[in-house]
């Protein structure tokens, strides 16, 4: 088996996702303990107790309690490299998670078993669906009282139309709750309450070696739920879950913790390798000796003392050198890949070498867009473009003080690179517009462009408006537009009009019938 191969099938790489509280950024932290990484877990709401969690590196995340940008963490575990992506489980930054999942071959979904599938965990496991990303699956929260383990299986079953096998079934909840069955790795392992799991043999049960269990009336009944689970359940595929026609189910406790060294133990052995990926050129394999990759994010200011622009690159073949000179295929222009990092939320460490599977944070010289591949060698391809969406709240921004107008500038072009926020130019006045999908993104734009960039902005919202591209071949006449249709440019200098609203907007198709205009769900090209 050559290296890069040996390699490829050690890379684990996957991303977590849920709806917010259901325990994402948790079960993140744990993860990072039990793979040594951390000493401690923090939390995402570590306001008291001053530990907050690693992957929520901004101090808006600190001040807030929740993620609003995508983490990547590095570590070995066993024979595995593992890449973990937590991201971010508020709506408002559904789009810096969907273009996260492009980068992932698997992905763990927490489910909060006191409320079982939520509006969020619904959105991203259809993305999941539609890219055909295996999908296993943690509820959380054993240790509350909750909702009965057979009714969220059903819930999952019927919501998401997803086939279930539980890998192991909890015992009790909330007070009563005891522990697992371990299906999976034929032993119980029992809750005590504080960090330490006790582990007993199926055998040692059978044998009445731990008679306090045996004889309790809540342990006895879950045993007869086992069995008819064993009988009458579905069979455990691990092809089917490959496919994401299966997702094996966990029960635990991320926060207690409980159960989650047993998870990710069976998960780290099922999840897949990297797999070939697409490109307009066919199917690149990831032992392909030739090295490639795309950037997925960009984000401005992880170190703040330095100011500097790291891209998030998913290596997808061959094998990284640090210093070894690549082709950006959207330009052309050979670059030289001196500044690499392994990230851990905003700690890093120089990368010398990756292989397909790993995420690496390279050095952004303002070259770089969401999207972009990185080729070796003579191949002329690209690898898929990543979804963009259209912005749902727009505003105007300006500078509170115009004597900061070049850090202003400064500011809004390096934000707005990283994908969350959408800028536009209105023709008439020149104005800068920002389209989010959230409100919340324009909280976390004031926050960043004030601590560092050192400017006060002033929105003045005008409203939820209707975005359509114009067809870039077509002439725009710019006396069929005004307020009610705001004709203006985005960043890549393409037409795009802000209808009022939907009135606005089939009273121009109506009298416009000739003009061609693009719903960008339907057709994302040119707003890349």
């Amino acid at each position: 088996m050559s290296t890069i191969t040996n390699e490829v099938n050690k890379r684990k790489t996957f991303a977590i996702i849920s709806h917010p509280d259901a325990g994402k950024t948790t079960l993140t932290e744990r993860l990072l303990l039990v793979g040594n990484l951390i000493r401690t877990a923090g939390t995402v709401k570590g306001k008291k107790s001053g530990k907050f969690a690693t992957s929520d590196w901004m101090e808006i995340e600190k001040q807030r309690g929740i993620s609003v940008t995508s983490s990547v963490m590095n570590f070995e575990y066993h024979d595995f490299q593992v890449n973990i992506l937590d991201t971010p489980g508020h709506e408002d930054f559904s789009e810096d998670t969907y273009r996260t999942l492009t980068a992932v071959d698997s992905v763990v979904m927490i489910i909060d078993a006191t409320k079982g599938i939520e509006a969020q965990t619904l959105k991203l496991f259809k993305v999941c669906r539609m890219r055909g990303i295996p999908i296993f699956t943690f509820i959380n929260k054993l240790d509350r009282e909750g909702r009965e383990p057979l009714d969220l299986l059903e819930e999952i079953e019927d919501v998401l139309q997803i086939e279930t096998y539980p890998m192991n079934w909890p015992v009790g909840m909330g007070k009563r709750f005891l522990g697992i069955f371990d299906r999976h790795g034929k032993q119980f392992v029992k809750y005590n309450g504080n960090e330490e799991e006790t582990y007993i043999p199926y055998e040692d049960l059978e044998k009445g070696m731990h008679e306090n269990l045996t004889t309790n009336a809540t342990f006895d009944a879950t045993k007869d739920e086992v069995a008819l689970l064993d009988e009458a359940g579905n069979d455990f595929s691990l092809e089917a879950v490959l496919q994401g026609e299966q997702t094996p189910v966990f029960f635990g406790s991320a926060l207690a913790p409980f159960g989650v060294n047993i998870f990710f133990d069976t998960f780290i052995s099922m999840a897949p390798t990297p797999k070939p990926r697409k490109t307009t050129e066919g199917v690149m394999q990831p032992n392909n000796p030739d090295f490639s990759g795309f950037i997925f994010k960009i984000q401005a200011n992880m170190n703040p003392a330095h100011r500097d622009r790291v891209a998030f690159l998913r290596v997808c073949s061959g094998k990284f050198d640090r210093g070894m000179s690549v082709k950006l295929a959207r330009t052309g222009k050979t670059l030289k890949l001196a500044q690499s990092q392994q990230i851990i939320a905003s700690t890093r460490e120089t990368v010398e070498a990756a292989f397909a599977g790993d995420i690496i944070g390279i050095y952004d010289p303002n070259a770089y867009q969401i999207g972009d591949t990185l080729i070796e060698g003579k191949h002329q391809f690209e690898y898929d473009e990543l979804p963009q969406f259209p912005p749902e709240v727009f505003k105007k921004v300006t500078a509170k003080n115009v004597m900061k107008s070049k850090q202003f500038k400064k500011g809004i072009e390096q934000l707005v690179q990283e994908g969350a926020i959408q800028l536009f130019r209105d023709k008439r006045t020149e104005s800068y517009i920002l389209g989010a999908v959230g409100e919340l993104q324009y909280d976390v734009f004031k926050y960043r462009m004030e601590n560092e960039y050192n400017v006060e902005v002033m929105f003045d919202t005008i409203g939820d408006r209707i975005p359509r591209w114009l067809n870039p071949e077509q002439q725009v006449d710019e006396s069929l537009f005004d307020e009610r249709r705001m004709l203006c440019r985005d960043r890549n200098d393409n037409y795009l009009v802000l209808f009022q609203n939907e009135f606005a907007l089939n009273w121009f198709k109506e009298n416009n019938p000739s003009i061609d205009l693009i719903d960008l769900f339907e057709v994302n090209k040119y707003a890349q």
